[in-house]
C-alpha cells in the first residue's frame, strides 16, 4: 500500500491500526473486510500489507502519532507497541510532489513519483502495489482540452513551460504508469480525467473513488432514501461542518473548501432525485483539534402540507473513520487486480461520496452491489 499524503492524519492512523491489526492488539471494529461476505474474497492478510509512500512534509509518522495519540485519536498506549512498525514505515517514505518547489517538466515529476514506487516494489518483492491518494484536499482543477486526450495530456506534462496537472492528478498518472492500481479517497481530482481513465484501461488497471464517506455524507446516504421512497417533500437541507486539525486549516480555504462542497452536493440531489435548497458551510475552529463536528438541518413537508424538521448532528474523529476504510480499499482493490479486473470500481461507491463508475447514492443500494461483487469475486478462488 503506497499512500499520497503518507504523514497525514488518515495515513498514520491507517499505519497504526495495521500494526496495532498484525500484533493482535485491536480487533478490526470499522473492518469492513472483516464482515461477511468480503471476508469470501482472497484478500491480502494484514501481515502482508508493506507500507510506503510519498509526502511533502517530513514530520515523522511516529510524531505524528504522538500528536495524534494527544488528540484523543490514537491509544496512548499503544505508541510503544508500534514503534519499531513506524520507524520501518518511515524508512520507505519519499518526497512528493509540489508544483512550487519542483522545476522543470511535470512528466520529470511523474517519473520520479513511478519510479520510487517501482523501486519500492521491486526492494520487498511485492506482487502489486495499490497506491492511496489520503493527501490534502486540493481546489478544483480548471477543465483543460489536454484532460481529455492522452497523447496531448502527455505532450504537455513533457512541457517545462505547462503545469497541465494539479499533485493528485500527477501522482495518479504515476501510479499508472508504475502499474499499480489506484484509489483516491480525497474529493482531490487525482484520475478522473478522461486522459487517465484512458490511461487506466490502456494498461489494464482498476480504480476506485472518489472521497471516502466516513460521517455526516453517510448519514446522508442513508436517511435522504427516507424521505424519498416515503414521498416525503425535502424542503432544504442545511448543514454546518465544524473542524479543526489539517483538515480544518486547510479547507478554511475557499478553493480547497469547494471541492468537498461539490462533492456532498452532488450526492445529495442524487439521493433525493432533484435538486434541493441545500447550504453547507465548513468553519475551522482549531479549538476542535481532530474532532469534526457535522449538524444538519433538514425541513420537509408531509400529507395536507404540514411542515415538520429533522435535526442531527455527528461528533466523531475523522481519522479514526477513515483509516480502516483506507486498508479495506487497499485489500479490494488488491484482490480486482489480481482478478484481472480494470477501470472504474463501481461496486466501490459505498465508500465514497462521489463515487467513480457508479450513479448510485442509496446506502442500502450500494451494500448490496458490495455483496454482489464479493460474492463474483469470491467465487473465483
Amino acid at each position: 500500500m503506497w499512500l499520497v499524503g503518507a504523514r497525514g492524519s488518515v495515513a498514520t492512523t491507517a499505519v497504526v491500526g495495521l500494526l496495532a491489526l498484525r500484533a493482535g492488539l485491536v480487533d478490526p471494529i470499522g473492518c469492513v473486510t472483516e464482515r461477511p461476505p468480503l471476508t469470501d474474497i482472497d484478500l491480502p492478510a494484514w501481515d502482508q500489507l508493506v507500507i510506503g509512500g510519498h509526502d511533502i512534509v517530513d514530520t515523522p509518522p511516529a510524531k505524528r502519532a504522538e500528536q495524534l495519540a494527544g488528540a484523543g485519536v490514537l491509544p496512548p498506549a499503544l505508541l510503544g507497541a508500534v514503534s519499531d512498525g513506524l520507524a520501518e514505515v518511515e524508512a520507505q517514505l519519499r518526497p512528493g510532489y509540489h508544483p512550487a518547489s519542483h522545476a522543470g517538466a511535470q512528466r520529470a515529476a511523474a517519473d520520479r513519483l513511478a519510479a520510487d514506487i517501482t523501486e519500492f516494489r521491486a526492494r520487498h518483492g511485492l506482487r502489486r502495489v495499490v497506491v492511496v491518494n489520503v493527501a490534502s484536499t486540493e481546489p478544483p482543477l480548471p477543465r483543460l482540452p489536454e484532460h481529455a486526450d492522452l497523447a496531448a495530456l502527455e505532450a504537455a506534462l513533457a512541457d517545462p513551460a505547462r503545469t497541465v496537472l494539479p499533485a493528485s492528478a500527477v501522482a495518479a498518472y504515476a501510479a499508472l504508469r508504475a502499474g499499480c492500481p489506484y484509489v483516491n479517497f480525497t474529493p482531490s481530482t487525482g484520475i478522473a480525467l478522461p486522459a487517465l481513465a484512458s490511461l487506466a484501461e490502456q494498461v489494464g488497471l482498476p480504480y476506485a473513488g472518489s472521497d471516502g464517506k466516513t460521517g455526516e455524507t453517510l448519514l446522508r446516504s442513508v436517511l435522504a432514501p427516507m424521505f424519498a421512497e416515503r414521498a416525503l417533500r425535502v424542503r432544504s437541507w442545511a448543514g454546518t461542518n465544524l473542524l479543526g486539525g489539517g483538515d480544518g486549516a486547510t479547507l478554511a480555504d475557499p478553493g480547497h473548501a469547494s471541492s468537498k462542497l461539490e462533492s456532498k452536493a452532488r450526492g445529495l440531489a442524487a439521493l433525493l432525485g432533484s435538486d434541493v435548497r441545500a447550504p453547507l458551510h465548513i468553519d475551522n475552529v482549531p479549538d476542535l483539534g481532530e474532532v469534526k463536528t457535522a449538524w444538519d438541518h433538514v425541513s420537509f413537508e408531509g400529507f395536507l402540507g404540514a411542515r415538520m424538521s429533522l435535526q442531527l448532528t455527528w461528533t466523531g474523529y475523522d481519522s479514526a473513520l477513515a483509516a480502516p476504510l483506507v486498508l479495506d480499499l487497499a485489500r479490494l482493490v488488491a484482490a480486482a487486480h489480481a482478478a484481472g479486473q480494470r477501470g472504474p470500481l463501481g461496486a466501490l461507491a459505498f465508500f465514497f461520496k462521489d463515487p467513480l463508475g457508479s450513479t448510485e447514492h442509496r446506502f442500502a443500494e450500494q451494500v448490496r452491489a458490495l455483496a454482489a461483487w464479493a460474492c463474483e469475486l469470491g467465487g473465483r478462488r
